[in-house]
């Protein structure tokens, strides 16, 4: 593997949309007792599930601990392909490299910098090396050289790509205080397009409310095809989420993507009873640095949005709600030539993302 420390756009690379083809998708086990309650037991069922689901039409690669790596055996179907990896949560999203491709097949990683959604100013966990030399090592295993952009903070949620030049965003996380206060929005949108061979970046305002990672694009907005997304949506106006989604599609209506298409929007609606923490699911997990990460009444960031596109199949997060069905039916419509797999993710989203955050699809190359 080689260490680059050149720009992908001007070598030639760029990043594919979700929807086209992969070969794989990475994972990582959950342990960590702060973020996953009662052992983790509960989370790692809905995980199984998940790697199962994608399993069915391209490879899993779940990174496990050494500790866990018994246990994650015995749980996870025999296609599964396990690696002992160090890490300090199981957000592959996020740690797990952007994979970018050439026209000619080469297929290379970007290792972003990561400070546990913003460091010292907001982040959620301190230390997080371990999270940051997660990228390099995935470069590593699949054999692909690796650009190195580590004074550059971004989360792998935090951007889409319709795989034709157009990025998605969202200002409340690129531009919050704790990812890259240095750079103004004009050389970040710059740094974006240098990195994902990309000409345009729309740029949304808002994410989903409450969403502790300051509002990740991959929860409130989605690429479905190149021109069309998915939107987070709800028509209760004294919901706070309808603020912040009313100005998502504000911005989505004014913009024109790389090849000059206005954007077309498919309202997605979010639960329609709020996703809040129990006292019994707070008192499943470890306190961290002496405080709570949990409070029983806490909104949880409850997205439809935040789905995972395989090769045959899209997985997505279901919540018990009168909601559920009626974004399969949508989702369904948005992707008529893939199965729908509805699963259960209340215990991933007690760890504070979903079905989205804990993947990372590794493009065909």
């Amino acid at each position: 593997m080689h260490i680059l420390h050149t720009q992908p756009k001007a070598d030639g690379f760029f990043m594919p949309a979700e929807f086209a083809p992969h070969d794989g998708c990475i994972m990582i086990w959950p342990e960590r007792s702060d973020s996953w309650r009662n052992g983790a037991y509960a989370a790692r069922n809905a995980f199984v599930k998940i790697a199962a689901a994608i399993a069915a039409s391209e490879e899993v690669t779940m990174l496990v601990s050494n500790q866990q790596y018994e246990t994650a055996r015995a749980m996870l179907p025999p296609e599964v392909r396990l690696v002992e990896c160090t890490t300090d949560d199981a957000w592959a999203r996020d740690t797990a490299p952007t994979f970018v491709l050439h026209p000619d097949g080469r297929r290379r990683g970007i290792d972003w910098g990561f400070n546990a959604w913003g460091g010292l100013t907001d982040g959620l966990y301190f230390p997080w090396d371990n999270d940051n030399h997660v990228a390099r090592k995935v470069c590593d295993l699949f054999r692909c050289d690796c650009y190195s952009m580590r004074d550059f903070i971004l989360e792998g949620g935090s951007i889409h790509s319709d795989g034709e030049g157009t990025i998605l965003t969202t200002e409340a996380c690129l531009l919050s205080k704790g990812r890259n206060p240095q750079m103004t929005k004009a050389e970040i949108t710059e740094m974006l397009c240098d990195c994902l061979g990309a000409k345009t970046v729309i740029w949304l305002p808002r994410g989903i409310y409450q969403d502790e990672t300051n509002e990740h694009v991959d929860n409130i907005c989605a690429f479905t095809e190149p021109g069309k997304v998915v939107l987070a949506w709800t028509d209760d106006k004294s919901d706070p989420q309808y603020a912040l989604s009313q100005a998502c599609l504000d911005v989505l209506e004014q913009a024109t993507d790389a090849k000059g298409r206005h954007i077309q929007v498919q309202k997605l609606p979010i639960p329609a009873k709020p996703v809040c923490m129990t006292e019994e699911e707070c008192m499943g997990l470890d306190f961290w640095d002496g405080e709570p990460t949990r409070t029983p009444g806490e909104r949880l960031a409850a997205s439809y949005v935040n789905f995972y596109i395989s090769n045959k199949s899209v997985i997505v997060p279901q919540f018990d709600d009168p909601m559920d069905a009626v974004a399969i039916k949508i989702l369904q419509n948005c992707f008529p030539t893939r199965n729908i797999v509805p699963i259960a993710a209340r215990e991933i989203l007690i760890g504070g993302g979903n079905i989205h955050c804990i993947t990372q699809q590794i493009p065909k190359n």
